[in-house]
């Protein structure tokens, strides 16, 4: 897996052993740095501000000392906001799933993903997608219906702009999606600029999840 830019990506994993495995992985891959391991969201955050700036995406253990990552990516998104993050978990029946996302996570993977689709999936959430292993995806979908059943709200979205919002929220990249869809992949892209003025919403992951809560999705 390579990508055209250098993309930095920073760790936040209080497992040593398994924290080492992914920078190594990072680092020996073509496009990519890992430019920080850190054990805590603390430690995270205390070096980014001394930096003055966060990650292109940072991978989040969701159980972590001290702050949890699925409270700790909203300090972190709204302090670094360029900074797309994906939660990492062992678990595929997760219950801080609905948090981390609501409070800004772009995606959620499991650790048990294979090293080449994990370098896929770093630079999916750098390009603005939603990378989500399968199974979580499908248990968030089901959490948002299950949890909040939705009452419905228009907000004037084009059958093709809801159509793009279904799949986003299944987990496809913009590439996927505009498979799926027949267009091409700039096509997709004007449709969530669309979805963002319509929604009022500046992220995929707000736009999945004020879609969800609003009824636009059953």
């Amino acid at each position: 897996m390579t990508t055209n830019r250098n993309l930095d990506v920073a760790l936040v994993e209080d497992d040593a052993t398994l924290a080492d495995g992914l920078r190594v992985l990072i680092d020996g891959a073509p496009g990519f740095r890992c430019t920080n391991v850190y054990g805590s969201v603390e430690a995270a955050l205390a070096a980014m501000q001394k930096a003055q700036r966060g990650p292109d995406v940072m991978l989040l253990d969701i159980h972590l000392p001290g702050m949890l990552g699925s409270e700790g990516v909203r300090v972190i998104r709204e302090r670094y906001p360029k900074t797309e993050v994906v939660m990492l978990t062992v678990y595929t029946q997760e219950d801080r799933v609905f948090e981390s996302i609501c409070n800004g996570a772009c995606g959620y993977l499991l650790k048990k993903t294979a090293p080449a689709q994990l370098l896929q999936e770093i630079t999916e959430a750098a390009d603005g997608g939603a990378p989500m292993s399968p199974e979580i995806a499908r248990k968030v979908v089901k959490l948002f219906r299950t949890v909040n059943p939705p009452t419905r709200v228009e907000y004037d979205l084009t059958p093709q702009e809801t159509a793009l919002l279904r799949w986003l929220s299944e987990g496809h990249s913009y590439e996927s999606a505009a498979a799926n869809m027949n267009v091409s992949v700039n096509t997709v892209r004007n449709y969530v600029r669309s979805v963002y003025e319509k929604l009022h919403v500046h992220s995929k992951s707000e736009a999945v999840s004020k879609a969800l809560k609003s009824g636009i999705l059953r």
